[in-house]
């Protein structure tokens, strides 16, 4: 099986060298050729373009920012959609809109190209190390298909419905990480505020009804206020705003979402933006007059 991988970001390189490491032929296509480079040295064939990559290959992977950029690299000129020969399988592991994966799919389908919506959470750590929570949408045929592939970036994949229902599986996904990081960050501040020592505390909560991923790895980010990358604030923030966006179709309130993406917000304006997610830490700090703690 032959694989093109489109978008070499900070989550999608590794995943790419994954699915190489586990002896699949791969091809790489980057908008910024130069991305391309670490996955090209280990053995990767390089594309100049999502049509030139989806040419000849059995699957197309894309993991890119957002909804606009999945649209260009698929349907727009030089897409996936002009290289890709009938039967082959598009696996986007990105997070856009659920509304807008059908669409694509849609217009994937008169083509006879399948589509499958395969969004990930477990941040680079879960990218480097294969470790990946994989939640699908889509046929169940195509699922099967690519799901070999699947296990060489994850440690859980789950087929959770027909196309789309990847993306809304995410969408809740980061719904609930919001509160937690938001939830951890005031449980730092409260403790440091104290004069507690945090790194004992976060010890003694996180194997009870408190543990979580984002305590157990994220608070001492918080704890030392430096937020080394895992995931992007921006891209949360815009992770939220699809969930927020889902929420209002639906008719459902998010309150704790909606507090969480304007504390995103104001990271962003002030440049903090490429920052980890866990810098959300900043605002509650400084609210709470921990500066001089920094």
């Amino acid at each position: 099986m032959k694989i093109a991988f489109i978008g070499m970001g900070t989550m999608g390189a590794p995943m790419a060298l994954n699915i190489l490491n586990a002896g699949y032929d791969v091809v790489v296509h980057n908008r910024h050729r130069d991305k391309e480079k670490r996955v090209a040295e280990a053995g990767a064939a390089r594309a100049a373009s999502p049509a030139e990559a989806a040419a000849g290959v059995d699957v197309v992977i894309t993991c890119v920012s957002d909804t606009p950029d999945v649209s260009a690299i698929v349907l727009g000129d030089k897409g996936v959609i002009e290289g890709a020969k009938e039967g082959t399988v598009l696996v986007d592991m990105s997070t856009i809109s659920p509304s807008a994966t059908r669409g694509i799919a849609d217009q994937l389908a008169k083509k006879g190209i399948r589509m499958i919506d395969a969004p990930v959470s477990g941040g680079s750590e879960g990218a480097q190390n294969g470790t990946l929570a994989i939640m699908v949408g889509g046929a169940p045929d195509d699922v099967e298909i690519v799901r070999p592939v699947l296990e060489t970036m994850g440690k859980t994949i789950t087929h959770v419905g027909p196309i789309g229902s990847g993306q809304l599986t995410k969408a809740i996904n980061q719904v609930i990480i919001a509160a937690t990081y938001l939830g951890v960050a005031e449980g730092v501040a409260l403790g440091m505020k104290a004069g507690l020592d945090m790194e004992k505390v976060v010890a003694a909560i996180a194997g009870g009804a408190a543990g979580s991923w984002i305590l157990t790895n994220r608070a001492t980010n918080m704890i030392k206020n430096e937020y080394p990358l895992g995931f992007r604030v921006r891209l949360h923030a815009k992770d939220l705003k699809i969930a927020l966006e889902a929420a209002r179709e639906l008719g459902v309130t998010l309150p704790i979402s909606a507090l969480v993406e304007q504390v995103e917000s104001g990271l962003i304006g002030r440049g903090f933006g490429d920052e980890d997610v866990s810098a959300m830490a900043r605002s509650i700090r400084e609210m709470s007059g921990l500066d001089d703690h920094a």
